[in-house]
């Protein structure tokens, strides 16, 4: 493959500013009757302590993993029985025992059958804790998501949460009193319900699908490769318009806007990433591009977007693109 070509991407990040209204996508668990928001303890660009809202960098991952599933099975992309059922857990020891399981093999075995059996591995990650087989040295096998996403921060300032009060219907309520051991009285508790305009922040190393970081090889086709390439954008899309987290049975996300800058490298370098938190975020960026331009001539391009039907627009330019390859 010819990776000097405009159409060939090493690194994608996109730095945005995600507003959200109504929501309760991430919580700290409960105390009593009451449902606890997540809060975070940040500091803004001039040093300033403050106190937000956020959503964990895990629960966009989880989203982002659940529709990557649909997008694997209706491309014909290959996944272990685990990651097929939404299992954490990805892939078993039993499932690469038979072709990684011999003693003579090594880690470096067990990753090449790992990323051409499971395309969730390869793009997720996974550790694999069990030993596989009789190989000695397949224990704590790792293998690092080729996609990464940051806690998605309140902004500053353009931020809050409430409660609101939350009761089951039940007919006849008063007469079974409340929250009885046979659910089937009254139950009160209250929920958060949050707002506010968040950083948004996540990155592909495009280079790295379907690599093997041990060996610095790919032991899947360029084909296949590409494909995981564009399943990974289609899922992306798929999380900003449809993010499934916690409660969204009811309290599904009002997403008003989606802005920001979409970075994106044809040559061996991170594609520059600055958080929104920064006001002057864009500027920064577009600095950035500038200078990484003069080092390594149209090394990185910007897509500025503002709305969600720009980002999509964004996304579909990228998307007849194919992986970097490493030499």
């Amino acid at each position: 493959m010819n990776n000097s070509s405009k159409n060939v991407i090493a690194s994608i990040s996109i730095s945005g500013e995600m507003t959200l209204n109504l929501h309760s996508l991430n919580n700290e668990g409960g105390e009593g009757n009451q449902i606890m928001t997540r809060q975070l303890t940040i500091l803004d660009k001039d040093g300033h302590r403050a106190s937000v809202t956020g959503i964990s960098g895990d629960m966009f991952k989880h989203i982002h993993a659940s529709h990557l599933v649909n997008c694997c099975v209706e491309s014909g992309l290959p996944l272990s029985d685990y990651s097929n059922k939404l299992d954490p857990n990805r892939i078993s020891a039993d499932e690469l025992k038979e072709l990684a399981g011999d003693a003579n093999q090594t880690q470096k075995d067990v990753i090449d059958v790992l990323i051409k059996k499971c395309s969730i591995c390869d793009i997720h990650g996974v550790l694999i804790t069990d030993k596989v087989g009789e190989n000695k040295s397949s224990s704590n096998t790792p293998r690092k998501s080729v996609i990464e996403f940051a806690w998605t921060v309140g902004i500053p300032d353009k931020n809050g949460t409430e409660t609101y009060l939350h009761t089951k219907v039940v007919a006849d309520a008063g007469a079974k009193g409340s929250a009885t051991r046979s659910n089937e009285g009254q139950n009160i508790f209250h929920r958060p319900a949050n707002y506010g305009a968040y950083a948004f922040i996540c990155n592909i190393d495009v280079y790295r699908i379907g690599l093997n970081d041990i060996s610095r090889t790919y032991p899947i086709t360029e084909e296949e490769r590409t494909k995981r390439y564009k399943a990974i954008l289609q899922s992306l899309l798929a999380t900003i318009l449809n993010p499934k987290g916690a409660m969204t049975s009811s309290q599904k996300p009002h997403i008003t806007d989606f802005k920001g800058i979409v970075a994106v490298t044809h040559k061996l370098m991170p594609a520059p990433i600055v958080s929104a938190i920064n006001p002057d975020y864009r500027t920064e960026i577009e600095t950035i591009r500038k200078s990484l331009n003069v080092i390594s001539k149209d090394a990185v391009e910007v897509y500025s977007f503002d709305g969600l039907g720009k980002f999509s627009e964004v996304i579909k330019d990228l998307y007849d693109a194919e992986p970097y390859t490493l030499a």
